[in-house]
């Protein structure tokens, strides 16, 4: 075999998630098969860049990790060096382009959210040949239709909600489960929607209090003694806050959501009859093993930034979009949030079916219909 003529470093940065070690196994058996590189794994994302943590990349330190959750190289959300809180806030990405080019790289993939991404797009400005891979549970990345380790999540919530429903139904009780997203609604919606939820409440919609509970009244009325309540912990009531669990500079985002599922039980409790209560599945939505179409999805993300790299390609995020892969420059990417728009064709279907979204529904309604209605499931 002729000597590598490619140097390509990998990182994986902000929170776990499934699928990532099927990328990180997809970009580098790619790289070192079919392109004949040395990779570079940078531990606990861009923390091992700023500190200079590596590890060399075979072959087989990547084989047998496609159905693993998490990430083998580890991972970091305060590592961010342009604002490194092992150090105070302070600026060291200085430091993360020399320490590129100490090592020879020809390229960087990261493997990342939003945050990951604006990084990037950062570093991309100091020089680095950067190529980025988008993942997060939250859906909520601009550039691409679908990031890998949604779909596990989706399931992950939905089977909980399923088992949510007998509870409910033998007890008569409103039962609500709050689930993660941030600020963008897909794994309330979706999971909302897969397992029959009678309301759902996602933060692109501020909700009405007095109208979930005209809800949960009406169905008490009508013989159905329980509600299923699905939140997505950036939901807020109209003219309100977000309910926020911790807050610190030390994260990526200063603010850690949390807690809005209790917030809602209580007011709810002063307006119904039926007993409330509440279910955080919080980060068992981000562990275990990733869904089929979250592995296949990771690699071949994992394979087309492989293939980017090597074509010095780079400045770029990998993504999907209509069904076909492509990729997206960084400046298109970094800093946005991809939200839930009122004309979801998943949001018009819920609403066809008489779901609640904590609000009257003629205003919804009369924007959905405009949409055009999906032409496959």
């Amino acid at each position: 075999m002729s000597t590598p003529v490619l140097r390509v470093g990998v990182l994986t940065g902000g929170g776990d998630c499934p699928g990532i070690n099927a990328a990180l196994r997809a970009v580098t058996k790619s790289l070192i098969l079919k392109h004949n590189a040395e990779v570079i794994g940078f531990l606990d994302g861009f923390q091992g860049l700023v500190e200079r943590r590596v590890e060399p990349l075979h072959a087989r330190d990547v084989s047998g990790i496609l159905t693993q959750g998490g990430t083998i190289l580890g991972a970091s959300n305060k590592a961010d060096p342009f604002n490194y809180q092992p150090r105070g806030g302070a600026d060291v990405s200085a430091q993360v382009a020399k320490t590129y080019q100490n090592l020879d790289l020809d390229a960087l993939v990261a493997i990342g959210g939003d945050g990951t991404m604006s990084i990037a797009h950062r570093l991309a400005g100091l020089g680095i040949d950067i190529v980025g891979v988008p993942k997060t549970i939250d859906n909520d990345l601009a550039g691409t239709d679908r990031t890998f380790g949604f779909d596990t999540a989706v399931s992950i919530a939905t089977e909980a909600i399923d088992r949510i429903h007998t509870t409910a139904q033998s007890h008569h009780r409103v039962m609500i489960v709050e689930t993660m997203g941030r600020y963008a609604g897909w794994i309330a919606l979706h999971a909302g929607v897969a397992s029959g939820a009678d309301v759902i409440l996602i933060p692109e919609i501020e909700y009405e209090i007095d109208e979930i509970a005209r809800v949960c009244r009406d169905r008490e009325r009508g013989g159905q003694h329980f509600t299923i309540v699905a939140i997505a912990e950036g939901a807020k009531q109209q003219d309100g806050e977000h309910v926020v669990q911790e807050r610190g500079a030390e994260h990526t985002d200063s603010m850690r959501l949390g807690g809005v599922s209790n917030v809602l039980a209580d007011q709810l409790r002063e307006r119904v009859d039926s007993s409330v209560r509440t279910t955080v599945l919080g980060h068992m939505q981000r562990g275990g093993t990733p869904t089929a179409y979250d592995r296949n999805l990771a690699t071949a993300f994992g394979t087309r930034a492989a293939a980017l790299a090597a074509a010095g390609t780079t400045g770029t995020m990998v993504a999907v979009q209509d069904g076909t892969f492509t990729n997206v420059p960084l400046d298109e990417v970094a800093d946005q949030t991809r939200t839930v728009p009122l004309n979801d064709p998943l949001l018009v279907s819920a609403l066809d079916l008489g779901a609640s979204f904590g609000v009257e529904s003629p205003a919804i309604q009369d924007q959905a219909d405009r949409a055009p209605r999906p032409t496959s499931p």
